[in-house]
C-alpha cells in the first residue's frame, strides 16, 4: 500500500456498497487502487498471486497479509517466485505471516512460470491480458450491490486461457474480481466518487 491511511481518504466520500468504512486498509484500498488500470507486470503478477491466495476467503484477510507476501516473496518478483524448489516452498509455509496452504502456495510458483512463459511469448503480460477487453477498460453502470457480476463473457475467456497455459486457482469468479482490481473492468459504482475520477483518466 502507498503509504498509512490518512485524511486525505475521507469517510464522507460516497464509496462503492461493498467498502466497509470501519476498516481503513479497505477504503484505502478502494480510494487508490481498486480498479486503477494497470500497466506494470510486477503488478500484474502480485494481483494474480493475492487473487488466488484469496479463494475461498475474504479479501481483506489477503489485504492484511499483503506486505507479509511482498517481504515473503521478493516483492513479487515472478523470476524469483518460479525459481522456488519445495525445500523453499516449505519454508514459505512455516511462515505465520502468510496464508499456510500448500496448494495454493505450489500455485504461486507455478503460475509464476506459466507468467513468464507468456511475457516471453507477448513481450509482457500487459500486452497479453489487455487483449482480453479490446485494450480499454469496460466499463459497467453498478448502482446497487446486486448489480455486481461475478463473471462475464471475458473472465470465462480469460479463465479457460489462462488454465490452458497452466494456470491454477483461476476460475471465471478469480478472474472477474481480478479484472476489476486491475482496472480491465470499471466496477465502481455510479454514486462512487472513484468512477468519474477513473473514467477521466483512463476512459471506456
Amino acid at each position: 500500500m502507498r503509504g498509512e491511511f490518512g485524511p486525505d481518504c475521507k469517510n464522507d466520500l460516497k464509496r462503492c456498497p461493498w467498502v466497509d468504512l470501519s476498516k481503513p486498509l479497505y477504503v484505502e484500498y478502494h480510494d487508490r487502487e481498486w480498479g486503477v488500470p494497470v500497466h506494470d507486470d510486477r503488478l500484474w503478477f502480485e494481483f494474480l498471486a493475492l487473487e488466488s491466495v484469496q479463494a475461498g476467503l475474504s479479501w481483506y484477510t489477503v489485504l492484511r497479509k499483503r506486505e507479509n507476501y511482498r517481504e515473503a516473496l521478493a516483492g513479487f518478483d515472478p523470476e524469483a517466485i518460479a525459481g522456488l524448489d519445495d525445500r523453499r516452498i516449505g519454508r514459505l509455509l512455516q511462515n505465520p505471516g502468510l496464508i499456510r496452504n500448500r496448494a495454493k502456495m505450489n500455485a504461486i510458483v507455478s503460475n509464476a512460470r506459466c507468467f513468464l512463459e507468456i511475457r516471453q511469448e507477448f513481450g509482457s503480460f500487459d500486452a497479453y491480458i489487455w487483449r482480453f477487453v479490446g485494450g480499454r477498460p469496460i466499463v459497467h453502470e453498478i448502482r446497487s450491490a446486486g448489480d455486481y457480476p461475478v463473471t462475464s463473457p471475458e473472465s470465462d475467456a480469460l479463465s479457460a486461457d489462462l488454465r490452458a497455459r497452466g494456470f491454477r486457482f483461476v476460475g471465471s469468479t478469480i478472474c472477474y474480481a481480478h479484472m476489476q482490481a486491475t482496472g480491465l473492468i470499471n466496477d465502481h459504482s455510479m454514486d462512487c466518487f472513484r468512477r468519474s475520477e477513473i473514467l477521466a483518466a483512463y476512459p471506456g
